[in-house]
């Protein structure tokens, strides 16, 4: 197994022993303690194109909340089940703080760049909520950018339809800097997600 692979393994890995952790805390309870990301090395520089085909980079993001979540447009049922949940988790938590919610800025990026086009990708990110940024790039982006969050991805099974994609499921929080928080719990449902951004925003 090569350097990078290890990486990306060793970072998952981390990332799953504390989504364990976040899981036993419950949601919506009082910060007992730093947030359960807080130190672990995900979350890192990228460039990356919108549904326009304009270059995206992390650093633009600078001095916003952000949520990311890798999957592909394609998916089947995960994929469009949790972004249904954080983006009516976000607006459900944006009743209460629209000010705070104004801050947050929702990513979607796509591990499928073969099929998940610009223009794909923003369709898919605009049925859900005009707020989420859609993203793709090319497969040494997509690569490099799953590497640096953590994020496991590969080609699945053939369907008669085309082909699925295994990845890991997972909705990071990062603060205003750009440093991982949480994981929000959108495999709970929306007010989950409400209740994990009550906890971690401030």
């Amino acid at each position: 197994m090569n350097r990078s692979a290890m990486s990306t393994l060793d970072k998952f890995a981390r990332a799953g022993a504390l989504a364990a952790a976040l899981a036993l805390t419950g949601c919506g309870s009082q910060p007992s303690g730093p947030p359960p990301l807080a130190g672990s090395a995900i979350g890192g520089p990228f460039t990356l194109v919108d549904k326009t085909g304009r270059r995206v980079h992390w650093s633009d993001f600078a001095g916003k909340f952000r949520i990311v979540y890798f999957g592909y447009t394609f998916c089947p049922d995960a994929c469009p089940t949790d972004m249904q949940a954080v983006m009516r988790g976000l607006d459900i938590f944006a009743k209460a703080h629209p000010q705070l919610a104004a801050d947050i800025a929702p990513m979607f990026v796509s591990i499928d760049p073969a099929r998940d086009t610009p223009q794909v990708v923003g369709q898919f990110a605009a049925a859900f909520s005009p707020r989420l940024i859609g993203l793709t790039g090319t497969p040494d982006e997509i690569r490099q950018t799953a590497r640096e969050f953590g994020v496991y991805y590969a080609r699945g099974a053939d369907t008669p339809g085309g082909y699925l994609m295994d990845h890991s499921r997972a909705v990071y929080l990062f603060d205003r800097n750009g440093a991982p928080l949480a994981l929000l719990a959108a495999d709970k449902g929306p007010q989950a997600v409400a209740q994990d951004l009550e906890e971690w925003l401030h």
